[in-house]
């Protein structure tokens, strides 16, 4: 599990590419401090596993299937990545629940400045914006962020300049495409109202539920 506060930029040193998947090799400083062979690294929003760590960099394993579902088949040596170790018990969780298990990949289509803040439109697929709500969370390339409204098929996010010089998003522009992770709270949410609706209980949110639960 992650939070979605990214500890630093690290650079792309090299894509070993192999006939179904890739190796990288990445650069990084403060998320090695500590860190073994075998511990879970968030590179871009994807948790990854630190198979080989040589003084300031880390290889990383990745395999077909998260190279067809997320955005890491386009990177290329010299691009920068988000990074971040995996929540401790006992941190502060300044963001919010992130698996690290991307639901889709999104394109942002507009872009604008905004006094201090950065404005980001994002198109995203179905399987996101069913979970997307207004001021609810969103992982954006792994970055936790706050919905600041949304339509059909895209949704908007703000940037503060803290969080648009320490990611991606902040050197990010209209075309490009980011790695999406919807509120794991919400997909259990619709798991177990949907679960409900098969078993023959009343299905959704009802005043017969609040009162099994005790809350009336």
């Amino acid at each position: 599990m992650f939070t979605g506060i990214i500890e630093e930029l690290g650079m792309l040193l090299a894509v070993r590419r192999g006939t179904n998947s890739a190796q990288l090799v990445i650069n990084a400083e403060k998320i090695l401090d500590g860190s073994r062979v075998g511990d879970s690294v968030a590179v871009n929003g994807v948790c990854l596993t630190a198979a080989q760590i040589n003084g300031s960099s880390f290889t990383a394993d990745v395999m077909a299937e998260t190279l067809g579902k997320t955005n890491l088949g386009a990177l290329k040596s010299g691009d920068r990545v988000n990074l971040e170790r995996a929540l401790r018990l006992g941190d502060r969780l300044g963001g919010h629940i992130v698996s690290g298990h991307i639901d889709g990949v999104g394109v942002i289509i507009r872009q604008e400045k905004h006094d201090i803040a950065i404005i980001i439109d994002i198109k995203a697929p179905v399987e996101v914006m069913r979970y997307i709500i207004k001021k609810g969370s969103v992982a954006i390339d792994g970055t936790s962020l706050t919905v600041v409204n949304f339509g059909a098929d895209y949704f908007r996010v703000s940037l503060i300049p803290h969080t648009a010089h320490a990611t991606t998003l902040g050197f990010k522009k209209a075309g490009d495409s980011v790695n999406l992770e919807a509120d794991v709270m919400a997909k259990y949410i619709e798991r177990l109202l949907h679960q409900r609706g098969h078993t023959g209980q009343e299905p959704g949110v009802s005043m017969s539920l609040l009162a099994e639960h005790g809350f009336i």
